[in-house]
């Protein structure tokens, strides 16, 4: 009797049990849904595409700023200048460029400047020492693009003489920023004039231009004259030579 007792609480179990059977995991079933688990998850081993190729410039350069708030009366010219960032290639230049202010944002008294790399923005330095400067000048606000343009043509080595550019400073004031471009030998007549008509040209700048000697300005300050003028109509005169720079020119407003 105890035996068809417990023959029939089996029985009930069991029907019971297949009764629950689809609430209830399946071993079998939950070993198979691991194991694709597992090969889901798995991390992926895709080659990492290559880095995006980089263009190299002739010249490494270097951004210098002279901030205004740091400037003193007492303090030597230039010692507030400071080096920003240093790039040697287009896309450096690009990443940095973007992310900085322009010279219309700058606040006024700055000074910006772009300099080849291990060539300092001062009289003193020996590259700069017996070089010199073409200058020119804009209304408050309005040296953004051929600030640019002048930067393009340095570091694109569009200048017949480049290797006489040292590099170029933008100028912030209260009623004017003027662009400044430095180079190496003041006294080669024939390259700083190749350089003004090139660089007047890549502006489309219809101003005459100008350019001081630095052993002047440091003699006689504000009062230095220009050594060598381009006037408006002489840079007609190497066009034809500057045909392949034409698509640097940029329209600046006076």
């Amino acid at each position: 009797m105890v035996e068809e007792t417990e023959k029939s609480s089996t029985a009930s179990v069991k029907e019971e049990a297949e009764k629950n059977s689809s609430l209830m995991p399946n071993p079998k079933e939950e070993e198979t849904a691991a194991g694709n688990s597992d090969v889901a998850t798995a991390p992926s081993r895709e080659i990492a595409p290559p880095p995006p190729a980089r263009h190299p410039l002739e010249h490494a350069w270097t951004f210098w700023f002279d901030n205004p708030s740091a400037k003193s009366k007492q303090a030597a010219w230039g010692s507030s200048i400071r080096p920003i960032y240093t790039f040697s290639t287009v896309e450096d230049f690009w990443s940095v460029y973007n992310n900085i202010h322009h010279p219309s944002k700058l606040a006024v008294g700055a000074d910006f400047h772009c300099f080849k790399n291990k060539i300092e923005p001062k009289w003193e330095d020996p590259v700069c020492a017996n070089g010199g400067k073409w200058t020119v000048s804009f209304s408050r606000g309005k040296s953004d693009t051929c600030w640019l343009y002048t930067l393009l043509a340095m570091i694109g080595e569009q200048f017949d003489y480049g290797d006489e550019i040292c590099g170029a400073v933008v100028n912030v004031r209260a009623r004017q920023e003027k662009i400044a471009l430095w180079t190496k030998n003041a006294a080669n007549e024939a390259a700083q004039l190749s350089i003004g008509r090139q660089w007047k040209e890549f502006l489309d700048y219809s101003d005459s231009i100008g350019f001081i000697f630095h052993d002047d300005a440091k003699r006689l300050d504000r009062n230095a004259k220009n050594r060598y003028t381009v006037m408006p109509h002489d840079f007609a005169r190497g066009v034809q030579a500057l045909v392949p720079a034409r698509h640097m020119a940029c329209s600046c407003s006076l």
